[in-house]
């Protein structure tokens, strides 16, 4: 019997496919990989890569230009060094990519970063089924329960609105690339200006270039947003802060979740949308993949695995002291 491809499967900040010689989503430069989605977190310079065509725009805006790119249309399947490689929407941003791929009529599904519930901005998830699954556990300890998205997004608009009636600017604090673009699509008919921060501008004309829709809004410039809702991310929040009017911040992200969320953010409030699966999620992921064999990368990976065995699954966690050669 052959050895199956994804034998040998080795993590070093990034899982590699030894194999086959393909990394996945590295933050190092590596010679081929293939990059789930455009946060900074998931890619460097790679001299080959595989990605989506969303994700090549946004890169592209980025600077970050492979010198040689496998741009595939979701659902087509390319034969690349010998791997069939076929890409399926994530969820998780647009342009957000699954990969599946395979070997000799053997099967590998890496899910990248992925969201199940519906995302304002991004392309609805499709799941394929695989024999082997590796995928992110960002939320997987069983307390990350999402509260429903229409019910949070509810809750945003109203603190918006409070925000306005006192005479206070709200400004919403999400990342420039996903969730920036989800908050604005869920302020559609708020009736308000809504201003971006250049970074998350830019990021939304390109998604508007991609086939997103959104309601009207402009560009943010120091001494503007009296009036006006304003967006911008977490990171320039202290910077912001000298440049608006009197003004209260809110986060917005699946960390707000957490307890005491707001304080670490040196925010208002906090609202928890996600652009990843719950715990829950989780779950009905992995059991719509229907895989024979689970690994589990990024955040509660250890607890996931675990949980994924006492259901009946072959599950191991992935990490620096976690060399898998498997046959």
């Amino acid at each position: 019997m052959t050895t199956p491809f994804w034998t040998n499967i080795r993590y070093h900040g990034a899982v590699y496919l030894h194999s086959v010689d393909l990394w996945l989503d590295a933050r190092a430069p590596r010679e081929w990989a293939f990059v789930s989605h455009a946060h900074s977190d998931h890619i460097a310079a790679h001299r080959e890569v595989i990605l989506s065509a969303g994700t090549a725009r946004f890169l592209a805006a980025r600077g970050a230009v492979p010198h040689t790119a496998t741009v595939l249309p979701f659902g087509e399947t390319r034969t690349v060094r010998g791997v069939e490689c076929t890409l399926y929407p994530a969820g998780h941003i647009l342009g957000s990519a699954q990969l599946l791929a395979a070997v000799g009529g053997r099967s590998l599904l890496y899910s990248g970063d992925f969201k199940l519930q519906p995302n304002l901005t991004a392309e609805a998830i499709t799941i394929p089924r695989a024999e082997v699954l590796i995928m992110e556990t960002t939320f997987g300890h069983r307390r990350y329960a999402f509260p429903p998205q229409e019910t949070v997004l509810a809750e945003m608009r109203a603190w918006v609105e409070a925000a306005l009636a006192d005479g206070a600017t709200p400004v919403l604090m999400g990342y420039s690339l996903g969730k920036g673009q989800e908050i604005l699509a869920a302020l559609d008919g708020c009736g308000h200006e809504v201003l971006l921060h250049s970074s998350l501008y830019e990021m939304t004309r390109i998604a508007e270039e991609l086939g997103a829709t959104f309601p009207p809004y402009g560009r943010w410039a120091p001494g503007m947003g009296a009036g006006s809702v304003v967006l911008c991310p977490p990171h320039l929040r202290k910077w912001m802060k000298t440049k608006l009017p009197p003004h209260r911040a809110a986060i917005v992200s699946g960390w707000a979740f957490d307890p005491g969320a707001r304080f670490r953010y040196g925010a208002a409030a906090a609202f928890c949308l996600s652009d990843h699966a719950d715990y829950q999620d989780l779950l009905t992921y992995v059991e719509r993949v229907g895989p024979s064999r689970v690994y589990t990368v990024h955040g509660h990976a250890s607890e996931f695995a675990g949980d994924l065995r006492r259901l009946g699954y072959d599950a191991h966690a992935l990490d620096e002291a976690d060399q898998l050669e498997l046959f």
